[in-house]
C-alpha cells in the first residue's frame, strides 16, 4: 500500500522521535517500503544573520548533520528495511513537503509535540505539513 514513507526526524532530540520511528519502520515492514529518513537542518533565515556565523558554518553543519543521520539510521532501524538517508536545509515543513513530491511519497511520518501555548499562534511544523501535503500524514505524539 505505501511504498515509499517518508520518516521526517530531528536527530538532535531524538527520544521524541522514537514513537514516530518504531511506526514508520512497522509500515515499512509490512509494506515491504522504502523508508525515507529526513533530518532538515535550519537555515539562517535573514541573510544579515548568516554573516555572524564562519564563512563554512553551513557546510560543517550539513556535514554534521549527515553523518548524524547516519548514526540515528543504523542505531533505530533495523537491518532488512531499505533506507534512504536525505538532509535538507531550509524550512523544516517546506523541505518535508519538497522532498515527499520529489520521490512520490505515499505516506510521510512524523513526530509532534505537546503543544504549548505558541503552538496556538504560530502552527508548528507537523501541522503544515498536514495541511500542505499531497499524500497521507501520520503525525505520533510521544
Amino acid at each position: 500500500m505505501y511504498k515509499e514513507i517518508l520518516l521526517a526526524v530531528d536527530v538532535e532530540d531524538s527520544e521524541d522521535q522514537m514513537k514516530a520511528v518504531t511506526t514508520a519502520v512497522e509500515y515499512a515492514k509490512v509494506f515491504g517500503s522504502t523508508l525515507h529518513v529526513m533530518n532538515v537542518v535550519p537555515s539562517y533565515g535573514m541573510a544579515m544573520v548568516g554573516t555572524y556565523f564562519p564563512p563554512d558554518y553551513e557546510e560543517k553543519a550539513m556535514a554534521q548533520a549527515k553523518e548524524n543521520l547516519h548514526a540515528f539510521c543504523e542505531k533505530h532501524i533495523p537491518e532488512g528495511i531499505e533506507v534512504q538517508h536525505i538532509v535538507g536545509h531550509g524550512r523544516i515543513y517546506q523541505e518535508v513537503l519538497r522532498y515527499a513530491e520529489e520521490i512520490g511519497a505515499e505516506l510521510i511520518v512524523m513526530a509532534s509535540h505537546k503543544p504549548g501555548l505558541e503552538d496556538y499562534l504560530v502552527g508548528p511544523n507537523a501541522e503544515r505539513v498536514m495541511r500542505h501535503a499531497n499524500c497521507s500524514v501520520l503525525v505520533v505524539r510521544p
